[in-house]
């Protein structure tokens, strides 16, 4: 599958929402969304601008409600548009296990990301809100080039404010407008660890 997506900073995330919602969006899910990202000790993953990611959901109670295995190809842009492959594969088990046979087979993990989200459908567009420990609130918009541009309507957010831009870009404005450190994660949060914003 080519995933086809953009991305923009949302000044007022419940304004969005709302503009989102008049326009028919239909809300998917809301809770906490956690990936771990994965690369053997070498970085090649990295090195090939491949993504290994364990995906998981949390309902609003913390109880996982899916999780996925994904690997993502090299990205690229077409037009204005970022796009790369995606394979992803739905986890029936307890994830924490496959993350235990991933660490067993020598992979790390070298990014966390833990935000609030909330999904909508929007005619054949996903646009998913993300609020994040310590960063910007994100809207991320995917689907055909068509549908993307008619949810990108529906927000109201401006055309140029939507870009094919990867997270980091947006990491890097946020602390040089606020001169505080991004956090993508609670464990950064917390001051416990800090990883290398290149492989968000």
């Amino acid at each position: 599958m080519i995933e086809v997506e953009l991305k923009a900073l949302v000044p007022d995330l419940a304004t969005a929402r709302q503009r989102v919602e008049s326009a028919g969006g239909r809300i998917t899910f809301a809770g906490r969304l956690e990936d771990r990202r994965y690369d053997r000790s070498d970085l090649s993953l990295a090195a090939l601008d491949h993504v290994l990611r364990l995906r998981v959901y949390r309902d609003a109670a913390g109880k996982v409600s899916r999780a996925s295995i994904d690997w993502k190809g090299p990205s690229s842009t077409t037009g204005t548009y970022k796009q790369r492959e995606e394979l992803n594969s739905g986890v029936a088990g307890d994830p924490e296990h496959l993350a235990q046979i991933l660490d067993r087979l020598g992979f790390t993990v070298t990014m966390q990301i833990d935000r609030a989200i909330w999904q909508y459908e929007l005619q054949d567009a996903v646009v998913r809100f993300e609020r994040y420990p310590r960063m910007d609130d994100l809207v991320e918009v995917e689907g055909t080039p068509e549908a993307i541009e008619r949810a990108i309507t529906a927000l109201s957010l401006g055309r140029e404010s939507f870009t094919a831009e990867r997270l980091p870009d947006f990491v890097r404005r946020f602390e040089a407008r606020t001169g505080r450190t991004a956090a993508l994660s609670d464990a950064e949060l917390a001051g416990g660890v800090r990883y290398d914003v290149s492989n968000a």
